[in-house]
């Protein structure tokens, strides 16, 4: 075991059928003849085999991960894992608790055919916290998922799994999804890309519609911002929204010179710590640099956000607790993790304040709209400080103390899914001290992927990410 103290940078990258390539790179090579899709996936099992007892990423592997014969789309063969929170046929969900022993799903999820219909090969099941309630994919009695950057941090949560395993080049890229922050919070503390869509851009799982406020997004987390781009155009051509515009197919940047604003301090009041904000400040001068306006923009959203947030985040938990049996007949709400049995008593204690808060959280569009008048993206960071070391958000921590640490680091990535906007975890030009990457976050209207992925574009071209082979 890894203790908190070692640094320990862990990757797979090797001379093999995967080489260095992202996905949109393998998938061409495998199409080209010059790698076989069997290939690719052998080589793919071994390198998480290598990496998953420092990680602890994986959650199941798939019995027989071959790829399916004529697989099309523009990621066939490329080898995958799918978030332990969504049904993929034959493998049990977990949801990364312990409250309940899960049972082989009996068919693919709704956002899991569209995953599939890319061309993907799925080698299994990656880790999540509980229920995806925690921003760092870590257990109360088993060990955590850890940051292949530097083993002695998280790799973010809920997605944790999956972005360990594409930082550390295991897999190209993996399944997330994100109802707080979970695909854009691994995305930053490990290095990676992470768009959440808009609301209803992709396949809606019924969980999520059965919800008064769906804040839930499937995505991907990548090394490439082709990758990102690739994805979303993939999944388009398997279902699209039609009350949405188009995405297609980004290929590079825009000629178009954007009017972006940026904030550094959270809305709720929480300061920003100092490689955080000098993440920000690298990423203004660059875009300044680049012939994009950018000026401060304030985000005034009503006080009560947090406390409105956590209220809801507390209803989900109560609902969980109430409906487990379905997950397993074993289910018991009293082997919930801390953080959970906490958002749980948060919530009886405040139930009646459900309608008021379902009414304020949906008015936070008003005031998000109001601070995109005159600008095309808004720059801020990811979280609030840089990743944390492991233990700092165990759910074994006491929960007055665990929430008070969230919520001091959860502070800007919940707007979206409320609102249902697009938003984008790019790493920063900066790092820390320790190495660890640090994300930065660009948001726009709903329905303006495009844009977003065209300045990411530019961002990356101009400035190439930092890989973890050349630590």
């Amino acid at each position: 075991m890894t203790t908190s103290d070692e640094r320990t940078t862990v990757h797979a990258f090797r001379d093999d059928a995967l080489g260095e390539h992202d996905a949109v790179g393998l998938a061409a090579a495998i199409r080209a003849g010059e790698v076989g899709a069997e290939e690719a996936a052998r080589a793919a099992v071994a390198r998480v085999r290598a990496v998953q007892d420092r990680l602890g990423a994986v959650q199941a592997y798939a019995p027989d991960p071959v790829p399916a014969p004529g697989a099309a789309g523009p990621f066939a063969g490329v080898p995958t894992f799918v978030k332990d929170n969504t049904d993929y046929q034959g493998l049990p969900t977990g949801h990364g608790s312990a409250a309940f022993r899960p049972r082989p799903a009996r068919q693919h999820a709704p956002f899991t055919r569209q995953f599939l219909s890319t061309g993907v090969t799925v080698l299994g099941k990656t880790r999540l916290p509980e229920f995806g309630f925690s921003p760092s994919t870590e257990y109360d009695g088993a060990e955590p998922v850890r940051n292949p950057w530097h083993t002695g941090f998280s790799a973010g949560g809920s997605s944790g799994g999956s972005a360990a395993l594409v930082a550390a080049g295991a897999v190209p890229l993996a399944h997330a999804n994100d109802g707080g922050g979970s695909i854009r919070i691994p995305a930053a503390c490990c290095g990676l890309v992470g768009l959440k869509p808009t609301r209803g851009r992709v396949v809606t799982n019924a969980q999520s519609r059965q919800l008064p406020l769906d804040i839930v997004s499937d995505g991907i987390v990548s090394r490439s911002v082709r990758d990102s781009a690739a994805f979303l155009a993939a999944a388009e051509t398997h279902w699209r929204n039609p009350k949405l515009p188009p995405v297609g197919l980004v290929a590079g940047p825009a000629a178009k010179r954007l009017r972006i604003g940026f904030l550094v301090d959270s809305p709720n009041g929480v300061p920003t710590d100092a490689d955080t904000r000098d993440a920000v400040t690298a990423t203004v001068a660059q875009l300044e640099r680049l012939g994009h306006s950018v000026r401060p923009v304030e985000l005034a959203i009503d006080p009560r956000f947090t406390d409105d947030f956590l209220t809801y985040w507390g209803m989900l938990s109560f609902l969980i607790g109430l409906t487990g049996r379905t997950l397993g007949a074993d289910f018991d709400r009293h082997r919930m993790d801390g953080l959970s049995r906490g958002l749980r008593q948060t919530y009886l204690a405040d139930w009646r304040r459900t309608p008021g808060v379902l009414r304020r959280l949906r008015r936070t569009r008003e005031a998000y709209a109001a601070a995109f008048r005159g600008l095309d993206l808004v720059l801020t960071p990811v979280l609030a400080h840089t990743t944390p070391r492991i233990g700092l958000l165990s759910p074994a921590v006491p929960y007055e103390e665990l929430i008070e640490r969230i919520l001091g680091y959860v502070t800007f990535t919940p707007v979206n899914n409320v609102v249902g906007t697009p938003s984008l975890s790019l790493p920063a030009p900066t790092a820390t001290a320790d190495g660890l990457p640090v994300g930065v976050m660009f948001s726009a209207r709903p329905g303006a992927e495009r844009t977003l992925l065209e300045l990411a574009f530019e961002l990356e071209a101009d400035r190439p990410f930092r890989r973890i082979q050349d630590r």
